[in-house]
């Protein structure tokens, strides 16, 4: 534990600017201090500061020529053909979820004998509200999809 919140702490420790000292003693028990009165023996660390947000961000990488691609005119189509088919896939989960609303309404409305007490009536009607919500978070998931596509 000690040894995970000195390398912790070690690496941390760049981007404050301080100096870290690597220490092990006889036994070989190794501790890591930022203090220069316990240095006596030490190992400098060379840690260079993480300064991502300065870094020049990385070239990008050519594309082998083997690479496989599309035109823009081919991916067009494709983004055409793709936002046809969740379009439908929309529309037939909208008359699932239609008719699914339906049924737990109607249900809510149905009394049956021997549910006297609220409990037996939300179990009963348990199935109906999860088939709702299932039709609700497909449409949602849909219109997510259907966003993505350029």
């Amino acid at each position: 534990m000690k040894i995970c919140l000195a390398v912790v702490l070690a690496c941390l420790a760049p981007t404050a600017g301080a100096e870290m000292w690597k220490c092990v003693d006889g036994d070989g028990n190794t501790r890591y201090t930022n203090v220069r009165a316990e240095v006596k023996g030490c190992k400098a660390l060379n840690l260079e500061p993480l300064n991502t947000a300065q870094e020049p961000r990385a070239q990008q990488q050519p594309k082998p020529a083997n690479f496989p691609s599309v035109d823009s005119d081919t991916q067009k189509q494709r983004d055409a053909g793709r936002r046809k088919i969740l379009e439908q896939e929309m529309a037939q989960e909208q008359q699932q979820l239609d008719a699914a609303k339906k049924q737990l309404a109607e249900q809510q409305d149905l009394r049956l004998g021997n549910e006297k007490n609220y409990a037996r009536v939300e179990e009963r009607l348990k199935p109906f509200e999860s088939r709702v919500k299932l039709h609700e978070s497909n449409i949602e998931s849909l219109k997510r999809e259907l966003a993505n596509i350029k």
